[in-house]
């Protein structure tokens, strides 16, 4: 079971790197592609139609058309993730606002990181090891929490 990554444009790519490192904390497999929406509309459509991935996720600034545009195509869960810039309330609209009946998961502004969780949140149904791993990740964030309120304490 895998993950498609689909960047809207190379600069997006900061946002990636963060849900990357928790797939590959968690064993999940993942391609990385870049796509636009806009301008390459067909290489979007030839990832969709190509995937072997159980879910999407597609980070896009701007107009944040992509996790749209995917989810049209598809009938896999697709999660957006809106990313930061100068209009950062147009790329958080485009993700949420979605018309009934082709829904995307949205996720916070760039937070790459909680998109893959939640994509292998998805997979874990299914793959008792990807489970596992999350536990384990879950387990360590309690655990850091813990140890900070130790070093806090008064």
């Amino acid at each position: 079971m895998s993950i498609q990554i689909v960047l809207g444009s190379k600069s997006d790519m900061k946002v990636a790197e963060k849900a990357v490192a928790v797939l590959k904390e968690l064993g999940v497999k993942y391609k990385l592609n870049v796509a636009s929406a806009h301008r390459t509309p067909e290489i979007v459509d030839k990832l969709v139609a190509e995937a072997d991935a159980e879910v999407f996720i597609a980070i896009a600034g701007l107009s944040a058309a992509l996790p749209g545009v995917i989810a049209a195509r598809t009938m896999k869960p697709v999660i957006g993730v809106p990313v930061s810039g100068p209009l950062n309330l147009d790329a958080i609209l485009s993700v949420v606002q979605m018309p009934p009946g082709i829904p995307v998961a949205a996720v916070g502004l760039d937070r790459g990181e909680n998109a893959a969780l939640l994509a292998a949140a998805i997979i874990a149904l299914k793959d008792a090891k990807v489970a596992g791993a999350l536990k384990q990740y879950r387990q360590k964030l309690k655990d850091n929490v813990i140890q900070d309120s130790k070093e806090v304490e008064v």
